[in-house]
């Protein structure tokens, strides 16, 4: 497996260590998928208190994590608005605007799918990472790519559904050819419960922020459906983000932001009165979900949004969605929501 170099002016962090200098090239993507996950729970019910719900489940999870919150009445950070002023000030988003990647695949398992050991590479930590056997469903692939052997030398995630045993395998720089090698996987229990401080304080997965990427995925079935019930994950330049984490993020990695920038997990929302029907049809779903849910901080690099891919989805992105649709939404067109303070980065991922 090929170790990808730093790249010059890009920062990018997928699964990283907070301390560690490799890097990827800058793509985080999206995922494809048979849509496993049932395309999100029902949305949560306000309780009137504070604007806290009670949320729903789903996908993938059966209890209710962080993603299913209903955030519009939540409370706006008292640095939201320095915080988005230093985004703006840094580009705002990457490229300067909203794009979308539509790479990134979530397979399906069951209970005939093999099961496969690897062998650990450079971009596998202990103890934040678990080395236990994947189940790799037959002719599937790995993120931006046809198959399993990781050609691009980019993220290349694995990441499986395997409902006959209520888990989700998330690997980070996997390589399939006539030996499995893997960087670091995550295995989480779709059954929970977590605490805040998930699979472990100061730990990572295959995301860098610490928390599973499926979940924070939108597929074309969820779009063509009218719905997203659930929160999107987001990437920032890692030149924008300051060096330390907030909840629910559990990790981050070495950033180069300073000043009022957003730490590591910042949580964003989109206004409330922002005109969401003069997006194309498709962008004001996923605008919808922004202001209900809003989105998650995950990782480094310069495309904004991870969508799934439509490799086995029945929806199609061709005329439902495309890369550029969400443009017209600019950093100033989002808050923060009050996450609490900053933790700092220490490295030591207590399990």
């Amino acid at each position: 497996m090929r170790v990808t170099a730093c790249i010059a002016m890009l920062l990018c962090a997928c699964g990283q260590k907070f301390n560690d200098t490799s890097s990827d090239p800058g793509v985080d993507s999206g995922t494809s998928s048979t849509d496993p996950g049932g395309g999100g729970g029902g949305g949560g019910s306000d309780s009137g208190s504070g604007g806290a719900t009670t949320p729903g489940t789903g996908p993938y999870f059966t209890t209710p994590m962080f993603w299913n919150r209903d955030v519009s009445n939540a409370p706006k950070a008292a640095t939201s608005d320095a915080t988005i002023a230093a985004l703006h000030a840094g580009g705002g988003f990457g490229g300067g605007r909203i794009q979308i990647d539509f790479s990134i695949d979530v397979l399906a398992a069951n209970a005939a799918t093999p099961m496969r050991s690897f062998t650990t590479t450079g971009d596998f930590y202990s103890p934040d990472c678990d080395h236990v056997q994947v189940p790799v469903p037959p002719n599937g692939n790995l993120e931006g790519e046809t198959g399993y052997s990781c050609t691009t030398d980019g993220d290349c995630h694995l990441l499986v559904y395997d409902p006959a045993v209520g888990k989700l395998f998330e690997m980070w720089r996997a390589n399939i050819t006539s030996t499995f090698y893997g960087g670091c996987l995550a295995v989480w229990n779709l059954g929970g419960p977590y605490t805040d401080t998930l699979r472990g304080d100061q730990c990572t997965s295959a995301d860098a922020a610490g928390y599973p990427i499926s979940p924070l995925l939108f597929t074309a079935d969820e779009v063509a459906a009218g719905h997203i019930d659930h929160a999107i994950r987001f990437i920032l330049p890692n030149n924008r983000v300051r060096e330390g984490f907030v909840r629910p993020a559990t990790h981050g990695t070495s950033t180069t932001g300073s000043g009022n920038e957003p730490y590591y997990g910042v949580h964003l929302r989109l206004r409330a009165n922002y005109p969401v029907d003069s997006l194309p049809p498709g962008a004001r779903v996923v605008a919808r979900a922004m202001q209900k849910y809003g989105m998650y901080h995950a990782d480094g690099g310069t495309i904004a949004l991870t969508a799934q891919s439509d490799r086995y989805t029945t929806a199609k992105w061709a005329g439902l969605l495309g890369a550029q649709d969400l443009a017209a939404l600019t950093i100033d067109d989002f808050e923060v929501i009050d996450h609490g303070a900053p933790i700092t980065l220490t490295g030591d991922c207590n399990r």
